[in-house]
């Protein structure tokens, strides 16, 4: 249990930390130039070029090459959809990002896409970006469009099965060993033979949601858990372009400046399909009056439509590929509480089945067995 929470914890410090770096500027040959960014965190992406000295990793774009201290940087590979398209409705079983140890990254072809983030510092007269104790760089190798990869990196990063990690086999195997010796040892008395049983039944206890008749109960407790990581995953990217935006305002600003915002519209108009508009979450329409929240770049300030009212006009895709370019099916703030809820619903339900299934085998076990000892 503890290693599942430790698991949702990492994960959660990891699209924490990606999110928190969309609002840091881009690293371009202008910013580099200024004399003053040393010590700032920056964003950067290019392709990996070379590795020399086994950890010191050289970045390039058409601007710049740039060195990456590899040391206790956290990087991740993102694999590619098994279905080759980086906007396809969201599946939770795919794309969870694996971490990789910056020794291993040698292996990693020349030209991969590379995703940097964190602190540049002047080193040997040269910036370069560095770990420190409190802001581990974030390094993530990816292929596909530069803007697929904030909603992947968000909605991918979480655990398939937080409950099966690393930690999983050393606690069953010395749970198991502990209590096949307590019942080993009050085999032989007869007064403890009800202590006997139940610590052979909670010896096997963890095969038991994968037994008969149990088994039916982790199956829906498989499909309602799988739903409700999808949830998690709708919250988080309808919360994406909130991040740009201050409190009970309808516009801000993204890290170059852009003027970001969004307008409301209670039918999408013809431009959206034309323009093929990301649509976020997949698949989702609004509720009965509700509307559609369509965000991008706006136009030139109007006196007259200061933003967030129905304009007929086009929205711009933001220069900066990070920032949220897509339509989404009412109000951010209230569907990220309705997610959160469906969310917590269906894994509290998840639990009370597992329960039951885990319940309903302990009962039929404890009975052969009271009846073999």
């Amino acid at each position: 249990m503890g290693g599942a929470f430790w698991i949702r914890h990492t994960w959660r410090k990891f699209r924490g930390r990606f999110d928190g770096l969309r609002l840091v500027p881009l690293l371009d040959y202008a910013r580099y130039q200024e004399k003053t960014i040393s010590g700032k965190n920056f964003r950067f992406l290019g392709g990996m070029e070379s590795l020399t000295d086994e950890d010191t990793l050289w970045v390039r774009n058409r601007e710049l090459t740039i060195p990456v201290a590899l040391h206790k940087a956290h990087a991740y590979m993102l694999p590619q959809p098994e279905s080759g398209d980086f906007f396809a409705p969201f599946d939770p079983g795919q794309e969870l990002p694996r971490r990789v140890h910056w020794g291993k990254i040698s292996t990693i072809n020349e030209g991969a896409k590379v995703f940097i983030g964190g602190r540049l510092e002047l080193i040997d007269d040269r910036l370069t970006f560095v770990s420190t104790k409190e802001e581990p760089l974030l390094i993530i190798f990816y292929d596909g469009p530069d803007s697929s990869l904030t909603v992947r990196a968000i909605r991918a990063g979480r655990h398939t099965n937080e409950y099966w990690n690393r930690l999983t086999p050393y606690a069953l195997a010395l749970g198991i060993s502990s209590q096949l010796l307590i019942a080993l040892s009050y085999m032989q008395r007869p007064a403890f033979r009800l202590s006997a049983i139940t610590a052979f039944a909670a010896a096997f206890g963890p095969l038991f949601p994968l037994v008969p008749p149990g088994v039916l109960f982790t199956v829906i407790c498989g499909r309602l858990w799988w739903r409700a990581r999808i949830y998690r995953a709708y919250r988080d990217l309808v919360r994406l372009p909130l991040k740009y935006i201050p409190p009970d305002k309808d516009e801000g600003s993204l890290p170059d400046n852009e003027r970001y915002g969004y307008i409301r519209y209670a039918v999408l108009p013809p431009w959206v399909a034309e323009a093929k508009f990301p649509l976020t979450p997949p698949g989702v329409i609004p509720r009965k009056h509700e509307v559609w929240y369509v965000y991008g770049t706006l136009p030139e300030k109007n006196q007259e439509h200061p933003g967030g009212d129905e304009l007929d006009t086009l929205l711009l895709k933001p220069d900066d590929p990070f920032a949220t370019y897509g339509a989404i099916p009412g109000d951010p703030k209230i569907l990220a509480r309705r997610y959160t809820v469906h969310a917590y619903v269906l894994e509290i339900l998840s639990c009370i089945l597992m329960a039951a299934g885990i319940g309903l085998n302990c009962l039929f076990v404890a009975m052969i067995l009271f009846f073999l000892l």
